[in-house]
This record gives structure tokens, sequence and C-alpha cells, in this order.
């Protein structure tokens, strides 16, 4: 007569149950990498279009835009205020501005 054992059902679960919970684990590490990057080239992005907006206000008005609401209302930059703060600093009419975007959330 054979007596089963219920140990024997759980030892069949345990390599399915640890292989899903590895790649659960390895789902939210990409996850979380993809919004690092994201984040990243947001930040990025915001800066270079500061910049390009900069030089294009030289190059069309033969001289640096004194603060960035000129650079908002004049040449249509939106850099989103509620994840970066803009630094901009006028420094003159020939010298390019410092233009420093730094992230809300660190």
């Amino acid at each position: 007569m054979f007596i089963r054992s219920r140990s024997k059902p759980l030892k069949r679960l345990v390599p399915p149950i640890g292989l899903t919970l590895i790649l659960l684990g390895l789902v939210i590490y990409a996850v979380q990498g993809t919004q690092e990057q994201m984040a990243s080239e947001a930040l990025r992005m915001t800066g270079e279009s500061v910049r390009r907006a900069t030089v294009q206000c030289y190059a069309l008005e033969g001289a640096y835009a004194i603060d960035l609401q000129y650079l908002m209302d004049n040449y249509g930059i939106r850099p989103d205020t509620s994840h970066f703060v803009v630094h901009y600093m006028f420094l003159g009419d020939n010298l390019l501005p410092d233009i420093t975007v730094i992230p809300l959330n660190m």
C-alpha cells in the first residue's frame, strides 16, 4: 500500500514559482532602467531645446535673450517646469548665457 505524501506536489511547484519570481524581478529591473533612461533623455532634450532657441534668437536678432521668459514668449519653447528647473543667466548681448537644467525629483 502506497501512502502519498503531500509534500511532493509542493516540491513540484517550487521550481515554477521560483522561475516566475526571478522573471518578475527581471521585468521590474528592466522597467526601472527604462524609466531612468527616459528621465535622462528628457533632461538632455530640455537643455538642448533651450540652447537651440537661445542660439536661434542670437542669429535672428543679433543679441541673446535677456531671460528665459523671452524665449518662451517668442521662440515657443515650453520647458516642463513640473520636472525641471531651468537656470538661465544672461551674461551680455554677445555672450552665450549660462544654461543649466536641474531635475526636481533628485
